[in-house]
């Protein structure tokens, strides 16, 4: 008799097979910046401890996209994994909950199109946005509040965050209804930001990038030069 999936394997089970001809690669790094023992995936795993890994201090994501969680059986905090190098936990999140990636698996990304409708209250009712093949750093600056209660994600793959400018925790949404926020497993029903999920298969320009955060200051700048002697007969 076959084990009896819990409903997180059963929704990752469902979801982690790309579309034809698609194939996904990941290497998992004990330490920060790809040292310490490896392990490569290309399937779903609900725990990398059982393939030799004690954590995960870096990634290195050679086809996707793939989703990672905080805890074994794909449940917990989620975070996207482009193509791309994650050589310390900070740059796969921010949200500073959480720094273990305990399971992963594939991401299933349909084609190019994408469009997400966002709901204010669950089961689809009160104000609705339509998000059609874009991303928004603010649903603000869009003219709709931060109470997302209900979401359709008709087409492509998206990440919604808590915050804006793509900050904070996130929430993968693949095709598909989610009448509640308890269905993507918020703690709330807030959203400040959305964007796509890429796919090299679909988008040749690349994928998306964090952008880089500012410089800090200078703690100790140098001194401006003095302001030249005023010139004779100067008004």
């Amino acid at each position: 008799m076959s084990e009896q999936q819990s409903a997180p394997e059963q929704l990752a089970a469902g979801k982690s097979q790309g579309g034809a001809g698609a194939t996904y690669k990941v290497v998992l790094f004990e330490f920060e910046n790809f040292q310490g023992c490896k392990a490569e995936f290309s399937a779903e795993c609900k725990d990398v401890t059982e393939k030799g890994l004690q954590k995960v201090s870096s990634v290195i994501v050679e086809s996707g996209p793939w989703v990672g969680y905080d805890r074994h059986g794909f449940t917990g905090e989620q975070f996207i994994l482009e193509k791309g190098e994650y050589p310390r936990w900070d740059t796969w999140t921010n949200s500073q909950n959480s720094y273990s990636l305990l399971s992963l698996r594939p991401l299933k990304v349909d084609g190019a199109e994408h469009k997400l409708h966002l709901y204010e209250n669950p089961s689809f009712t009160g104000r609705k946005m339509e998000i059609v093949d874009d991303d928004v750093p603010s649903l603000w600056g869009h003219g709709f509040q931060d109470r997302v209660a209900s979401i359709k994600a008709l087409n492509g793959t998206w990440v919604g965050y808590m915050y804006p400018g793509y900050r904070g925790r996130q929430f993968v949404f693949e095709r598909g209804d989610f009448k509640h926020w308890n269905d993507w497993e918020a703690p709330a029903p807030q959203i400040q930001s959305v964007r796509r999920v890429r796919d090299m298969q679909w988008h040749k320009r690349g994928c998306f990038i964090v952008p880089d955060p500012a410089p800090a200051p200078d703690p100790d700048p140098a001194p401006a030069p003095p302001a030249p002697p005023a010139t004779a007969g100067a008004s």
